[in-house]
């Protein structure tokens, strides 16, 4: 599945993609206005940033009861979800500024999460976006332990109930990256990845190793020294940080591909996909809650994935606008535009989608390509 290819079997497939980039193009320039970030984006940094930082510093500077430690590593943890969708992701897809040291300076936010740069790169920019939820080549959609995310992945007995248990594994996202970017890095090194994208394996692996000795040491080690809490009360904190964290970012992302409606196609045994990439991409994704700002303006516009899919490059604070073009020119193309139309409707169709791939086996030819 290295060399996936993607070929549109209609006249009208392969006219989609150049149509609805012209049209959006189009958008911003007779309208005069910048693809990238604007004010909007400036204070959603600012206040996201403020979201993680603030609570952290009172609590160094004030004497807290254990309940209060609690609602300060919650609103961390918010924080830190917030900056991954809202600030980190616009800047390591080089949609945050026209400016590469502007994106490589808020790009870097992840390291104030414990993050890898490099790693979230290859993994969402380069494998999930080229190849959206197709298994074992997407890995935001890999199958591990109790969660089966891919109808195309082996059916065990724990996922019977994974449409219960899976909220809370998706709590474990951003504390388990801390030890698995070690193991994917080197996955990347040994497959050549690193090599591929002209980054010294060696010095990216040792950069990893200081980025993240420095994050414990600040975000665990401060608060043991300078706060009243015991060393296993800060611990404890700092798990219930990631835990809100990653149940804020795997929910907002499960809920628009792994929904009612999002495919999981494989490539055929040439490893061909028989769509347009562009069309691809609306069968493998989905919208939600379209018309609820503040959800928008918090998750960084991720409840607009189809346009973010389309247009990576261009920043979130743009894809109310040129959500509408891109659903009209779906419907004169044919194509369906994945849409939830609120919050509670796409979070309770992810769950049908759990409950679904918890009983349902894999297709017995996993490998044929449904036209």
């Amino acid at each position: 599945m290295n060399n996936v290819k993607f070929t549109g079997e209609t006249e009208l497939e392969h006219g989609f993609g150049p149509a609805i980039r012209k049209r959006v193009n189009e958008y911003f320039h007779d309208n005069g206005i910048s693809t990238k970030g604007n004010f909007t984006l400036v204070v959603q940094t600012i206040v996201m940033l403020s979201l993680y930082l603030v609570p952290f510093v009172l609590l160094l500077i004030f004497p807290m009861n254990w309940w209060e430690g609690v609602i300060m590593a919650m609103l961390m943890g918010i924080g830190i979800a917030g900056i991954g969708m809202c600030v980190m992701h616009d800047a390591a897809h080089g949609s945050f500024s026209h400016k590469d040291w502007v994106n490589t300076m808020f790009g870097g936010t992840l390291y104030l999460l414990g993050g890898n740069v490099f790693n979230w790169k290859m993994q969402h920019n380069v494998f999930h976006h080229a190849y959206t939820n197709i298994d074992g080549m997407d890995e935001d959609i890999a199958s591990r332990g109790p969660l089966r995310l891919s109808e195309n992945a082996p059916l065990k007995k724990i996922h019977k109930y994974q449409y219960i248990h899976a909220f809370f594994f998706y709590g474990l996202l951003t504390v388990s990256k801390l030890v698995k970017d070690f193991t994917q890095l080197a996955e990347y090194n040994l497959g050549g990845i690193t090599r591929k994208y002209h980054v010294n394996p060696t010095l990216e692996y040792t950069k990893m190793v200081i980025h993240k000795l420095v994050y414990l040491t600040l975000i665990i080690g401060l608060p043991i020294y300078f706060s009243p809490f015991k060393w296993w009360q800060v611990v404890a904190g700092f798990f219930i940080m990631h835990w809100v964290a990653g149940f804020i970012l795997s929910t907002v992302f499960q809920m628009a591909h792994v929904v009612e409606g999002a495919e999981e196609p494989l490539p055929d045994a040439k490893g061909v996909i028989h769509h347009d990439w562009a069309v691809h991409e609306l069968r493998t994704t989905s919208n939600f809650a379209p018309r609820n700002k503040l959800l928008n303006w918090y998750v960084g516009g991720l409840n607009f994935q189809i346009e973010h899919h389309l247009f990576p490059n261009i920043s979130h604070v743009h894809y109310r606008k040129i959500a509408p073009i891109v659903e009209q020119t779906a419907k004169e193309f044919g194509i369906e535009y994945n849409l939830k139309p609120t919050f509670r409707k796409a979070l309770r169709s992810h769950v049908i989608r759990l409950k679904e791939l918890g009983i349902t086996p894999p297709p017995e030819n996993r490998f044929a390509q449904a036209i």
